[in-house]
């Protein structure tokens, strides 16, 4: 899983697992703290060293367990790799979005929870329109020079938000992100594939993606129904089991089976295949997992051994 891999984007000299382990829906929530650990641990001790959370998460309970364990477990500091992302920290006004007021509190409250003198990499959970791009970039910027993240990155901002952040730490010499989190799996191909890749060329930033499943929806577990157990039967998550009754929905589950028989004939689960394609494209340093419990982790972390035996044409 992190076998001489190479920087996490060509701007930085970072190193991380090509797998990653996330703590969306799972952590503080979905399942408890004892799988939590375990999945950490199981993943730690092969070879992942990627662990990214958000202060929207639970509420701030996913920061609060992840926190919790890596101090039980005693980790080096400097064996793994954490990520965080600032946008939605409270109710309060001033507590959300990417002001300087914000993105200074809301990492300092994810450093509380979880208990680490600074994370690794602190992202802009998305990008905010009332905030000018100038004050976004300096209070990024400061946060580094206080030791507090040692890189920022994006998520689910356009290439042209990326380019204008690049643009004004070129112009005022200051830091520009690294990384970009993009949402990637068989059916939101266009960002990844077609637009970060000139970012990648010109500026140097990455990809590290998240959902490679669809939410699920590439395991098959869908065909039938909502499981009561799934994600989508979870409070909150009305909007996946939405998506999954959809006709869209439907649409994808039909070309899933198509995947499950390829997936078949390679001697694989789909869920493998569908990870392992989505770490052929360039400019992806890492795919994000979200699991529930041990039998998804160790299978995921099988992706690996498919990886290799996947064309570009898949």
């Amino acid at each position: 899983i992190y076998p001489k891999s190479p920087p996490i984007t060509p701007s930085s000299g970072l190193r991380v697992s090509c797998l990653g382990l996330g703590t969306w829906v799972t952590f503080g929530s979905q399942i408890s703290d004892e799988m939590a650990e375990n999945l950490l641990t199981i993943a730690y001790e092969n070879g992942v060293n990627l662990f990214d959370t958000a202060e929207v998460y639970a509420s701030g309970r996913a920061e609060i367990t992840l926190g919790n364990i890596i101090k039980k477990k005693g980790w080096r500091r400097s064996s793994f790799v954490i990520t965080t992302k600032i946008y939605w920290g409270g109710q309060a006004e001033t507590e959300r979005g990417l002001s300087r007021k914000h993105i200074i509190e809301g990492l300092r409250g994810s450093l509380s929870r979880l208990q680490l003198e600074y994370v690794d990499i602190v992202f802009a959970n998305r990008n905010d329109v009332n905030s000018p791009m100038e004050e976004i970039v300096r209070a990024m910027t400061f946060v580094i020079n206080q030791g507090m993240a040692m890189y920022w990155g994006t998520s689910r901002w356009s290439a042209m938000e990326i380019m204008e952040a690049y643009s004004v730490a070129r112009q005022f010499n200051l830091i520009p992100p690294v990384c970009e989190q993009a949402e990637y799996h068989y059916f939101q191909r266009d960002k990844v594939e077609v637009q970060l890749p000139e970012l990648y060329h010109k500026i140097g930033v990455g990809a590290m993606t998240w959902s490679p499943l669809a939410c699920g929806l590439i395991t098959g577990k869908y065909s039938d129904g909502v499981p009561e157990c799934s994600r989508a039967a979870m409070k909150g998550y009305q909007w996946l089991k939405e998506r999954v009754n959809s006709e869209e929905g439907r649409r994808q589950l039909a070309k899933i089976k198509e995947l499950h028989l390829l997936a078949d004939r390679m001697g694989c689960t789909a869920a493998q295949l569908a990870i392992a394609w989505c770490l052929r494209s360039e400019g992806v340093s890492s795919v994000l997992l979200g699991v529930s419990n041990t039998d998804q982790l160790l299978e995921n972390l099988g992706a690996l051994r498919v990886k290799c035996s996947i064309s570009l044409k898949i």
